[in-house]
């Protein structure tokens, strides 16, 4: 394994000093070490990975400098646009550093909306015309790894990808700052939050939950209280996209109460969904962020949605009913106000403020998402 504070060093030992991306588990002790040596000007966690190379592109349009940025593989999609249209050769050569944590690598098991973007990584960066090194967990190679990296971007003024297998990195432990605290207070935890929210739900009401631990949970409780599963799609990749697949639902089923169980990460990600949502004001969809400021499902990391203000976003977008739930007493107040589709006058955002952490022995939905979808679907077939 390669210490991480060795990898860090060699990269500052070439002058790269600006990192950003959105965080990922296989890079989990990379982005703790920056957290906690890093500047947060010099450390951006962005909301997507597109905007982390527009954000290492500006920086080094500022400094002539090299910047890192790091993601997981599933993220590739997101930073296409601009790696070919922004950073690519043909346009303005722009010098970075892609640093991929792969998720889905073949023969190793893994989470079933990971296998196919495991599949086409290596793929997908030489289809960009992207030159790539699996990085390795000797960390005698990675050193001359990285000098190639480097000889390459200084000589061609154009990207160059680092793949991250998992265990690559030894893990890491921060120092007492932590370097990415997040608010730990709440009185909720998530899982009570959805618990609450399937409790009080209408037996027609359908349900798309965000990939990560919102889904896991939304399935574990409804095997608790023996509900089944057809009323829930669990979106379990596509971080951002559950807001624009309640919103067609919702559109496209009128009569139906559509809930959405977003994360805060995800919201920010795609923001432009809740603009989407105010904008085709669908009376019938409630919009539930859980807010706990932290990328929970892949090690912790801050988000900044304890910085700004979603439930002001959401309220200017044009939902017709927001609230803020900080207790269990205020989200009661939030749901039961809105308890029936008729008295949604929808749409309704809930920001549900919830602490980090989940169950350590949280399990994972037994079907396959093929097999969610299916049954999601028939279950609104059936309500015709």
């Amino acid at each position: 394994m390669v210490n991480i504070s060795f990898f860090c060093d060699l990269l500052a030992a070439q002058g790269t000093e600006f990192y950003t991306g959105v965080p990922d588990s296989l890079l989990k002790s990379f982005c703790l070490r920056l957290s906690e040596s890093v500047s947060e000007k010099n450390h951006i966690i962005a909301v997507n990975e597109g905007a982390a190379v527009a954000l290492a592109s500006g920086y080094h349009l500022a400094t002539g400098k090299i910047p890192l940025v790091y993601m997981q593989n599933s993220g590739i999609g997101n930073a296409v646009n601009p790696l070919l249209s922004l950073a690519d050769g043909d346009v303005y050569r722009i010098p970075m550093i892609v640093l991929a944590g792969w998720r889905g690598e073949p023969g190793v098991p893994d989470e079933p909306q990971h296998l196919k973007q495991g599949k086409i990584t290596c793929a997908l960066f030489e289809a960009m015309g992207i030159p790539y090194r699996i990085l390795s967990a000797d960390e005698n190679e990675v050193s001359g790894q990285l000098e190639e990296c480097y000889t390459h971007i200084k000589n061609n003024n154009t990207p160059f990808a680092l793949i991250v297998r998992k265990d690559t990195f030894a893990p890491y432990t921060p120092g007492a700052d932590g370097g990415s605290a997040v608010l730990t207070e709440q009185e909720m935890s998530r899982e009570e939050v959805i618990e609450e929210i399937i409790r009080l739900s209408l037996p027609e009401e359908i349900f798309i939950s965000t990939t990560g631990m919102a889904s896991r949970e939304l399935y574990e409780l409804r095997e608790k209280y023996n509900m089944g599963h057809r009323q829930d799609f669990l979106t379990v990749g596509s971080m951002g996209h559950a807001a624009s697949l309640a919103l067609a639902l919702a559109v496209q089923k009128p009569e139906l109460p559509v809930t959405c169980i977003d994360g805060d990460g995800a919201a920010l990600m795609h923001l432009g969904s809740i603009a989407a949502i105010g904008a085709q004001k669908p009376g019938n969809l409630r919009h539930i962020v859980l807010n706990n400021g932290a990328h929970d499902s892949v090690g912790g990391q801050p988000t900044i949605a304890r910085k700004i203000d979603l439930s002001g976003i959401a309220r200017s977008a044009g939902y017709t009913h927001v609230f803020s739930a900080k207790n269990a007493d205020e989200l009661r107040r939030a749901l039961g106000e809105n308890s029936s589709p008729g008295k949604w006058e929808g749409p309704v955002f809930i920001e549900a403020l919830v602490r980090k952490g989940s169950r350590s022995d949280l399990g994972r939905p037994r079907s396959s998402p093929q097999e969610n979808k299916e049954a999601f679907m028939r279950f609104i077939a059936g309500l015709k």
